[in-house]
C-alpha cells in the first residue's frame, strides 16, 4: 500500500518544524514537513467562504475560533494532496504530537491493515469512552468503532477515498474538524480508533472549559448521542 505522512507545524516557528521533523524520523513512513494554515493571515473573505453555520444537527453551540478554522483548513489541504498523490492512504500529524515508537509502530500497522475498509482512524492519546465495537487487535492496541467518536486525536490515518469524501462534504463547516469526524450520521463515515496507539499531546488545548459552556457543552454531547443511535453510518465502519 502506497502511504505518505504529513507533519504539521508552525511555518515561522523553528522549534515546531523540528519537533515535526523528529515526528517524521520517527513514524516509521516517509513523509513531509507540512506548514499549517496560519490562523493570523485568515482573511475575512476566506472566513465569510469557508465558515457557515448550522449545517447539520446537532448545531454546535460555540463560535469557530480562527485556530480551529485554521486546523480545519490544514487538514483539508492534506486530504486534497492524499488524492492528489492517489496515495492509500495519508497519516497526519498535528503539531501536538508525541510518539512512544515502538506502540505506535504496531498502532500504525494495525490501523494500516483497516484503512481501506474503515477509511478514517484516529490514534488514541487515551482510552475510548463509551460503546464500542472491537475490530482487531495488534500486540496489545486494540482497534474499534466508538458508537460517537473519541474526542481529539493528534495523529490520524485517512484513506483516499474518505479524504476525496471529507473535502466534497467540507467545502463549507460549522464545527471543527475532530466533530466533523465524530458525526457520522451526517458524515456517512463511521471512523475507527486505536488504543492505546503510542501517541500522546505535548500542548493540552483549553477548548471550551469555562463554567459557562459546561451547559451547551453538556446538551450538544447529549444531542450527539441520540444522534449516533440512529446512524445510517455502515455499523462494520467506514463509508455507506
Amino acid at each position: 500500500m502506497a502511504g505518505r505522512a504529513f507533519a504539521l507545524h508552525g511555518a515561522r516557528d523553528a522549534t515546531r518544524r523540528e519537533r515535526a521533523r523528529d515526528t517524521l524520523n520517527t513514524c516509521g513512513l516517509e513523509g513531509d514537513l507540512w506548514p499549517e494554515v496560519e490562523a493570523s493571515v485568515l482573511s475575512s473573505t476566506v472566513l465569510s467562504a469557508t465558515v457557515g453555520a448550522g449545517l447539520f444537527a446537532p448545531l454546535y453551540p460555540f463560535t469557530l475560533t480562527t485556530p480551529e478554522i485554521a486546523r480545519f483548513l490544514s487538514h483539508r489541504q492534506i486530504w486534497a494532496e492524499i488524492v492528489r498523490q492517489g496515495l492509500d492512504y495519508g497519516l497526519i500529524f498535528d503539531e501536538d504530537a508525541a510518539l512512544d515508537p515502538q506502540i505506535f509502530a504496531r498502532a500504525r500497522d494495525l490501523a494500516r491493515d483497516h484503512i481501506d475498509d474503515l477509511g478514517y482512524i484516529a490514534f488514541q492519546p487515551q482510552a475510548v469512552r463509551g460503546p464500542a465495537r472491537v475490530i482487531d487487535t495488534n500486540g496489545g492496541c486494540v482497534l474499534c468503532l466508538p458508537v460517537v467518536n473519541a474526542p481529539r486525536s493528534p495523529v490520524q490515518m485517512v484513506g483516499q477515498d474518505a479524504a476525496a469524501h471529507l473535502l466534497h462534504l467540507t467545502e463549507i463547516f460549522d464545527r471543527p474538524v475532530e466533530f466533523l469526524i465524530q458525526s457520522h450520521w451526517h458524515t456517512h463515515l463511521r471512523a475507527g480508533a486505536v488504543y492505546p496507539s503510542g501517541v500522546s499531546r505535548i500542548m493540552q488545548g483549553s477548548g471550551h472549559t469555562s463554567l459557562a459552556a459546561a451547559w451547551p457543552r453538556y446538551l450538544y454531547r447529549r444531542a450527539a448521542r441520540h444522534a449516533a443511535r440512529d446512524s445510517a453510518a455502515p455499523l462494520t465502519g467506514g463509508l455507506l
